[in-house]
């Protein structure tokens, strides 16, 4: 297929590290462009990573009409705005996870026109461990399905960074409390009906730095996870039926040059280890939004499918208050 132009909003570490180093390897995407409110940070990350122009301005590269599509990797509280922004200009976007602050900013993407693509970036759904998992899942591989289980946690105290702002969304389930959700959901195929959580906020900078909940999906369906922002680095997901057990050893920074380990464990077999061939999860995900935004394949996970995430996040705030169960 005719390659998709892509621009890039701001060079955030996530796009820098990332995302864009795995777009860039793809001959089905050409990153042509990235902006910034600095023109020379602009030109210093395109000098970086080869993009051919840099902009000085957001609405100066959203001007530009042979740009297709663009990555949004700002800070969370510009999610919406500056991808209604884009829409309005013509562009189809992939934004950063979460889309929204809460689930009633994220409805303001329902306004997007027809035609038009919004996605929520969870590279999770595009890697072969978690859709193994799933497919576990729906074959009775593991028996009826009970529970998912996940940590998740890494050391940051810098209160200049983002993920450690609380006024423009910051704090761990925003940043990593979103995963185990998704994950569920993709899982499961079906969505919490109530929640309860248990919320530590840091006393300065107030964000969430330790959160624990626990999700009911229903049919004896159960999702139990903790994060932390200032633990130390761990993740590991286990997915848990009657007769199996299925365990991803990196769940979510699964490396983008080594393979992955995933084990199934089923009653009165040996353990099954499984090594996952080499893929880039950030390049799988843009690929196929590349494909959806060319009419080749239908988006998977679109702005309806974002809301729901947010819904569920919402109310494990709402029980942070209340100290009881929710209603998603």
């Amino acid at each position: 297929m005719k390659p998709v132009r892509w621009g890039v909003l701001s060079p955030a570490r996530i796009g820098m590290e990332k995302v864009l180093p795995a777009m860039l390897k793809s001959k089905e995407l050409e990153v042509y462009a990235l902006a910034s409110r600095d023109l020379g940070r602009a030109q210093a990350a395109c000098k970086e990573l080869g993009i051919p122009k840099a902009y000085g301005s957001y609405e100066e590269m959203l001007a530009d009409p042979s740009i297709e599509a663009i990555y949004n990797p700002t800070p969370n509280h510009l999610h919406v705005p500056l991808t209604l922004q884009a829409v309005k200009a013509g562009k189809h976007v992939l934004c950063e996870k979460p889309i929204a602050l809460n689930a009633t900013e994220a409805e303001q993407l329902r306004s997007v026109p027809k035609g038009m693509l919004v996605a929520e970036a969870f590279m999770v759904r595009h890697h072969p461990q978690w859709k193994m998992a799933r497919e576990l899942a729906r074959s009775g591989a593991l028996g009826r399905v009970q529970a998912m289980q996940v940590l998740f946690s890494y050391h940051l105290l810098d209160p200049t960074n983002v993920r450690n702002k609380a006024d423009i969304g910051g704090g761990g389930m925003l940043d990593i409390g979103c995963y185990p959700v998704t994950g569920a959901r993709y899982v499961f195929e079906a969505e919490p009906t109530r929640v309860v959580a248990l919320i530590d906020r840091d006393p300065v900078m107030k964000v969430d730095r330790l959160a624990s909940g626990i999700a009911d999906f229903g049919e004896g369906r159960q999702l139990s996870f903790t994060c932390g922002t200032q633990a130390m680095n761990f993740q590991r997901v286990q997915i848990i039926g009657t007769t199996g057990r299925f365990e991803i050893d990196i769940p979510f920074n699964a490396p983008p040059d080594t393979p992955t380990l995933v084990h199934l464990h089923q009653a009165g077999k040996a353990v099954e280890t499984r090594s996952i061939p080499v893929v880039d999860q950030y390049q799988l995900q843009a690929e196929h939004f590349g494909r959806a935004v060319r009419g080749i394949e239908h988006l998977d996970h679109g702005v309806e499918n974002a809301i729901r995430n947010m819904k569920v996040l919402d109310a494990f705030f709402r029980s942070e208050t209340s100290g009881k169960w929710e209603t998603v």
